[in-house]
This record gives C-alpha cells, sequence and structure tokens, in this order.
C-alpha cells in the first residue's frame, strides 16, 4: 500500500534537515499523516543523539525515490 501511494504521489513524508552534519533526510513513504506524525519523534530522538547543531523538518505529500539521505558538499 505505501509503495502504491508512494507511487502515486500520495505518500506522506518527513524531510528533515541537520546542520553541522549538513544531512536532508527523506523519512517515509506514509500513507497517513498521522501515522507518520506518530512515527517521527523517534527517528527525531536518534538524529538528537549524533548531536547535529540544529535538526528542522517538515512534512510533504509526494513521490519520492532515492536517494533518501543528502550529504551537503559543501
Amino acid at each position: 500500500m505505501r509503495s502504491l501511494a508512494n507511487g502515486l504521489g500520495l505518500a506522506w513524508w518527513a524531510r528533515v534537515q541537520t546542520q553541522s552534519p549538513d544531512v536532508t533526510y527523506w523519512y517515509g513513504p506514509f500513507v497517513r499523516r498521522s501515522s507518520l506524525q506518530a512515527a517521527l519523534p523517534d527517528f527525531l530522538a536518534d538524529l538528537a543523539s549524533e548531536s547535529p547543531a540544529a535538526i528542522e523538518h517538515s512534512l510533504i505529500r509526494c513521490r519520492r525515490t532515492e536517494p533518501f539521505t543528502i550529504e551537503s558538499q559543501s
């Protein structure tokens, strides 16, 4: 079901961006926004344990393909 929703662009994803290191993570796909909201705190806590300078996230309904982790090349 998740892959179908993702293929149609109806899946929910969290785009999580960290600073120091500068990395963008994509967490998903989820069929329902509420499911993503319920699972996201554990993912954010795991990232926080790596001590980035900042963590920001947004919930987006879209179709994603790899890569799911993108490191800044600056």
